[in-house]
């Protein structure tokens, strides 16, 4: 400790004693720096409520950054004699309690997203309203529609103020000035000046400079102050927050902490009667927490008793008790912390997770799940599985994914799954399915998110299918159940599993509409999914993800427990249409993705459906028609989800030309319009209401769009409409915008189709000489070339409120105009317009104009750039001279050109952009570009170009490492790669050392592909709305392998030979593929599995498989190893050695088959014949508590704890024993109550209460139990303890305040002051100081014994 020894070593002054009295007596909490705080100064003393709202850690259940935080709304609550302003100074100050470094913006962003979600639902309910009024006539619904609209209004007028908010919330924000700490006014010093700090200013005033004392000097007046005694607790909370403050600006700070200074400071505010101080003493030394040394001197002072007396205490002292909780949690966050949690805090922790109305109770379950995945035998020696079990089964815990994890990282390993009950843990999880007399909806889906993720992983698809897939089985029966709660339940969970995504007539399907006008647009849309899927005919064919294998294993589970069957039986015996349909749905989807996934030997029994068709079949049943209407039903199902079948997507969201047209809308391009006759095109122009009425909003706009398509394509139908009708001129005057029509319109979903029709006449008016004449004689493209202008600085318009303003584009269809100008940009005489009006030269300005990014956006996202010409030019000035904004979003643009054209499409333009962009300055743009690129490279063409870009990738570093490997795919590539002596060196990077490095990046994207459940698209468009990046980022490509890639070509292929690593790998999974003991050889053992399958996907390497015979030993490790991780992987490698027809041919000799194209590639989606050999978990044995091996030191302690020399005090020992026996209890809270009446000395004794502890370390007592056996004894008992000021006979039977004198001379003078001014002096504000203590303890332990008489054992 660097500083003043004379400070640290001595007391303050009476006078600095009555300076600081008279400074905080007077002053308000709002006048108090933030942190923890005290009540009022009207004594009153508050009440603590809580709320555990809180979010699991993740899957791994890994530390917080703050030292034992949480998320949770815990706050105190001022009594109801308070005043309001009482209550609302008290809320602020004690904000600190729980608050760290961020987490009071975060929770602040947190809101406003909930409540712009909330906005969004109402907004889009208000425009599905206005779209159904619209159906009907204006004047009925004409004052139902103003309202609406008004809330309409609204609504967008909150989203904007909300997303403004969160933008601002978003922005860095400058480093602030604080405000100054209550030690400024009395030390000031010209030290060394302390860094910003970022406290808040509760004051409203201006903030003044920071203290200019070193941190160190610092330490210690804080330190020093903190050693007054006799003063407010508001005194030693303030001072206490400042502490943690000068750790968190300064966190080395505490490496250089005396603790026998700083400790004793701790003992006294952890011993102090106010239960705000005690709090704040936790916190205080939570953040002086630096290893496993400071933990193991934490409690050396004996912490361990005071929080289990802490977290024993009432509902009253919640602000106590979490602090407590926090401190634990602290422990975890150390390495090796975990060894110094004791099990007497332990097993409290596990009485309040047991207790089922106390407020900390779901965040001490999940303290209880971390320290279970760090020492799951703790947790079990202190009976802390029991309230997780029961969370887990009860339904009432809102963390049930995480909660689940904590028991799936148990089974997985079998030195950790021994503590678990084979079978039995994950099984409660399906009570709530099976038990129907006692059915709750809340518990069903809470319980189904955990059966989800328990299948969705390795350990858990493993436990649930032991015992001939047992627990699977109930699950399926619960369909025959009557039950319709549970059906759903079921079935909605299914479809999850299942990974199913529902079709986009799904909604209109289950309300009851017919599929027939679903399946003719379905068929009309399969003409562009068939060219789209032979433009991609040059991929790689049958690289089906990771996720569609377990997919796969999973949906031949689910066969195999009878799903198929159980669907049918809903649908034959089910009252609700709703659900028939639902389940009707589910079957067309299975039977689609059993042709798609499983082998033929799985499938092709399934497609009969054997049970159905026997049923309709036979003629004199009574269940022959519905057996019939299902087979109809399920026939429909079938050829609609087969129409509507969506391929490889290739189009964005955003409308940027008529190729994209027929996709934002259930009405296609259909060429036999064309030819319709003059009395049928007549009586379209009559339908579509344009020539009876003026007003847009009465237009048939379906009608107008099919007549545009259609019979306006032909020159003379389109010169008869201009001349012979008004139908043109009205629509084209709707679209001008300074007739403010189409322009004013609100940006909402409903009003899509005006920006739509827009964009088909646009098209439609280029087909034709007339079509062109007439547009470029129209005032349309001049108004809006007007309106570019006014954005334009240098043209010299100017306007009030532009058109094209950054609200008007977000709020109003203005930024349709760009659609409809991307829609010119694909046809050269579009072009030649553009560039009449002068709106070329105005769009280069624009580019340049860096206060509008949001028009830029807009400009580059709806140009079509096929034709080479402006368009083009105008991107590449975007990905060089604009912003990083900009750059990133024009490169994002590109990805459309170089990875979805189709073989038609000149592409290496757009490539040789990519790779200019791998030079860009800011990292952000180089990585876009790599991933790109890299999705190019699919394609070999494509790839064999890039390589001839010669891209130079050294100074990215591992940001091009794959787009590297994708080069070593081709002959080109790899001689490119070794002139620059990358392969060679790369290849003894993998193989010492980046092979195992691998298998942490594989492991982690499955566990996002597998968490990550497909959304409903909302189908809504947004014309500014980035999509780019989503497409990119929801592509599930797998990471590529080193050697994967170099076995594509002949050469990769002699060099690994040469090399000889594939034996090495081959060799160390013959040796120790079986073995489950050491972590790092597992790990090695995984990454040889990895590599030998990446080499066995590939044709050429699959002579490699055949010469090393390593296949067998691979499914060996699948069938048999006792890691249930390890089979997984042993699993999906299986899959990717499948993928080559040699290794198919290999793993069908030992059982296993895969689905083939027609052609007979194989999809790479390998399943055993068999799934009992590979789900062939058996029982183990189970360690149950009384197996969990006890040390001798800790059974002499137990012998000694239950046996003492007095009489009174062996009773007293025998009655806390019984307190655990059902039968006994009552009787014995009886017994003890008259002895504290009658011999309440005996309560006195340190020995005594040191053996009663240890008997609640290792017996099992409810919360209300432990409380009783706590209150028994007097508060000075733990004080004695917990300062080393006991002796074995310092307090005799009998003996009264004597002894107690007798004991102070012992202890010392200004001791022994302490002690008995303590209890005194710093007495809980709320509490009745007119009593005496004996008379409040005699009082308090009767209501205490009650509490516990009526909680059950």
């Amino acid at each position: 400790m660097v500083g003043p020894s004379s400070i640290l070593g001595s007391s303050v002054t009476t006078a600095q004693k009555n300076t600081y009295a008279q400074q905080y007596a007077g002053r308000t909490s709002l006048d108090q720096p933030g942190g923890l705080q005290p009540p009022g100064q009207n004594g009153s003393r508050m009440a603590s409520s809580s709320k555990a709202a809180f979010a699991p850690r993740g899957s791994s259940l890994a530390p917080s950054p703050a030292p034992g935080s949480f998320s949770s709304t815990m706050r105190s609550q001022m009594p109801r004699q308070a005043s309001a302003l009482d209550t609302n100074v008290s809320m602020v100050n004690l904000e600190r309690l729980d608050e760290d470094d961020s987490t009071t913006p975060v929770k602040i962003l947190s809101n406003l997203r909930e409540m712009l979600s909330r906005e969004m639902k109402i907004k889009e309910g208000s425009e599905n309203m206005l779209e159904a009024l619209n159906t009907k006539k204006a004047k009925q619904t004409k004052e139902q529609r103003q309202r609406v609209e008004a809330e309409l209004n609204i609504s967008n007028q909150k989203i904007r103020d909300l997303r403004l908010k969160i933008t601002e919330m978003q922005k860095p924000k400058p480093p602030t000035t604080p405000t100054r700490s209550r030690m400024d006014a009395l030390f000031q010093s010209n030290g060394v000046r302390s860094p910003p700090s970022a406290s808040k200013s509760m004051g409203g005033s201006e903030a003044a400079d920071e203290p200019t004392e070193s941190p160190t000097y610092v330490l210690a007046e804080i330190l020093q102050a903190l050693e007054v005694e006799g003063l407010t607790p508001d005194y030693y909370v303030g001072h206490a927050n400042d502490l943690v403050e000068l750790f968190k600006r300064h966190p080395t700070l505490k490496y250089d902490l005396v603790w026998s200074v700083f400790g004793l400071r701790m003992q006294v505010m952890l011993l102090s009667g106010s239960r705000e101080v005690v709090a704040a003493g936790y916190r205080m030394t939570r953040y002086a927490i630096s290893d496993v040394s400071s933990l193991q001197k934490i409690r050396s002072l004996n912490t361990d008793n005071l929080v289990v007396v802490s977290l024993i205490k009432k509902g009253t002292s919640d602000v106590e008790r979490e602090q407590a909780l926090k401190f634990i949690r602290a422990f975890l966050d150390v390495k090796d912390g975990i060894k110094e949690v004791s099990r007497a805090v332990v097993r409290t922790i596990a009485s309040v997770a047991d207790h089922e109305e106390d407020r900390l109770k779901a965040i001490c379950i999940e303290t209880l799940a971390e320290i279970m995945v760090r020492d799951p035998g703790l947790v079990v020696a202190s009976g802390g599985l029991r309230p997780l079990a029961d969370a887990l089964g009860d339904g009432t815990y809102d963390a049930s994914e995480s909660l689940t994890a904590a028991f799936l990282f148990l089974l997985d390993s079998p030195h950790r799954r021994q503590y678990l009950r084979s079978g039995y843990e994950l099984e409660i999880l399906f009570t709530s399915f099976t038990d129907s007399l006692f059915v709750k909806e809340e518990i069903l889906k809470q319980n189904s998110k955990a059966i989800s993720y328990a299948m969705n992983s390795w350990p858990g698809l493993m436990t649930l299918s032991m015992y001939d897939f047992r627990a699977i089985k109930s699950l399926i029966s619960c369909l025959i159940l009557p039950n319709p709660i549970v059906r759903e339940t079921v079935i909605d969970m299914l479809y999850g599993i299942l990974r199913i995504k529902s079709p986009f007539w799904a909604t209109s399907f289950l309300a009851g509409r017919r599929l027939t006008t679903y399946g003719r647009v379905a068929n009309l849309k399969t003409a562009p999914a068939k060219a789209s899927t032979q433009s991609a005919a040059d991929d790689e064919s049958g690289d089906k993800s990771f996720v569609d294998h377990y997919t796969a294993l999973l949906l031949a589970v689910l066969i195999n427990a009878g799903m198929v069957e159980g669907l049918l039986q809903v649908t034959s015996d089910t009252d609700n249409a709703m659900l028939k349909r639902k389940t009707t749905l589910l079957i067309g989807e299975t039977l689609k993705l059993a042709s798609q996934l499983l082998p033929s030997s799985w499938s092709a029994e399934l497609q009969l459906l054997p049970g159905l068709f026997a049923a309709a079949s036979q003629f004199g049943s009574d269940g022959r028609l519905v057996a019939t209407s299902t087979v109809y039903q399920i026939s429909s199902v079938s050829r609609t989800l087969y129409r509507s079948a969506p391929s490889i997507s290739t189009t964005l969201s955003i409308n940027n030309s008529h190729d994209n047209l027929s996709s934002l809308g259930d009405q296609p391009k259909s060429n036999p319009n064309v030819s319709f006759d003059e009395t049928t095109f007549r009586q379209l122009l009559v339908e579509s209401q344009v020539l009876a009425s003026t007003n847009p909003i009465k237009w048939k706009w379906d009608i107008i769009l099919r007549i545009i398509e259609g019979p306006l394509t032909n020159g003379k139908r389109l010169d008869e409409a201009v001349k012979a009708s008004k139908f043109i001129k009205r629509i084209m005057s709707f679209y001008r915008p300074f007739k403010y029509k189409f322009s004013e319109v609100r940006n909402t979903r409903i009003n899509q189709k005006y920006i739509k029709v827009g964009c088909a006449l646009m098209h439609t008016l280029l087909q034709t000489v007339e079509g062109v004449k007439y547009l470029a004689d129209n005032k349309l493209l001049r108004q809006i070339a007007e309106c570019l202008a006014q954005c334009d600085p240098t043209s010299g318009l100017t306007a009030s409120q532009p058109t094209f303003s950054k609200e008007r584009l977000s709020e109003t269809l203005a930024c349709g105009y760009f659609a409809m100008l991307g829609t010119l940009t694909s046809d050269p005489k579009g072009l030649q317009m553009l560039d009449r009006w002068r709106m070329i030269n105005m769009m280069y300005h624009i580019i340049d104009l860096k206060q509008r990014p949001d028009l830029i956006r807009l400009l580059l996202s709806n140009f079509d750039y096929n034709l080479p010409g402006h368009p083009r030019v105008l991107l590449s000035k975007a990905l060089t001279a604009g912003s990083k904004e900009i750059r990133i979003h024009a490169t994002n643009v590109l990805r459309k050109y170089s990875s979805r054209a189709t073989g038609t499409t000149d592409y290496k333009w757009a490539i040789e952009l990519l790779v200019t962009q791998l030079y860009d300055p800011e990292v952000e743009v180089c990585a876009t570009a790599i991933k790109i690129l890299e999705e190019a490279c699919n394609r070999k063409s494509y790839l064999e170009f890039i390589v001839e870009c010669r891209p130079a990738l050294d100074h990215l570093g591992e940001i091009g490492a794959p787009l590297l490997l994708r080069f070593l795919s081709t002959s080109i590539g790899y001689h490119y790669l070794d002139g620059l002596d990358y392969i060679s060196n790369e290849m003894d990077d993998w193989f010492l050392g980046r092979n195992d490095s691998y298998v942490g990046v594989i492991e982690a994207s499955l566990a996002k592909s597998f968490v990550e459940m497909p959304e409903e698209s909302s189908n809504r468009m947004s014309m500014d709305e980035d999509s780019f990046d989503l497409e990119g980022e929801n592509d599930a490509q797998v990471p590529p392998h080193f050697y994967r890639e170099l076995t594509r070509t002949k050469e990769g292929c002699k060099l690994l030979q040469d090399k000889g690593h594939f034996e090495e790998f081959a060799c160390t999974i013959r040796e120790y593929g079986m073995l489950a003991d050491d972590p790092e050889l597992i790990l090695k053992i995984k990454g040889c599995l990895w590599a030998v399958g990446n080499v066995g996907s590939m044709e050429l390497g699959a002579p490699f498989l055949e010469e090393s015979d390593v296949v067998e030993q691979i499914v060996k490790i699948a069938e048999e190893h006792q890691i249930m991780s390890l089979r997984g992987t042993a699993f999906f490698v299986l899959g990717l050695i499948s993928r080559s027809r040699h290794g198919l041919e290999i793993l069908s000799e030992h059982g296993w088959d895969s689905n083939t194209t027609s052609l007979g590639v194989s999809l790479g989606l390998c399943i055993p014949q068999n799934l009992n050999k590979f789900f062939s978990y058996q029982p183990w044995e189970h360690k149950t508590i009384s197996d969990i091996v006890i040390t001798d030191e800790e059974k002499i302690e137990i012998d000694k704890a239950r046996v003492d020399d007095r009489d009174i005090n062996q009773r007293i020992l025998e009655l806390v024993e019984n307190l655990g026996n059902m039968i006994l209890h009552k009787k014995a809270i009886g017994e003890l109550i008259q002895i504290k009446e009658n011999q309440g000395d005996a309560f006195k004794q340190v020995g005594l209460f040191k053996k009663v502890m240890v008997l609640l370390e290792y017996h099992h007592f409810r919360l209300p139990m432990r409380r009783f056996v706590i209150e028994l004894f007097e508060k000075r008992v733990l004080r004695r303890i917990v300062l080393d000021e006991d002796s074995d006979d310092e307090v005799e039977m009998g003996v009264g305040m004597g002894g107690r004198e007798g004991a102070g001379r012992e202890m010392g003078g200004r001791e022994m002051e302490r002690v008995q001014r303590g209890p005194r002096h710093e007495e809980d504000s709320g509490s009745e100081g007119v009593r005496t203590e004996r008379q409040r303890s005699v009082t308090d332990i009767r209501v205490v014994g009650n509490e516990a008489n009526n909680a059950s054992i």
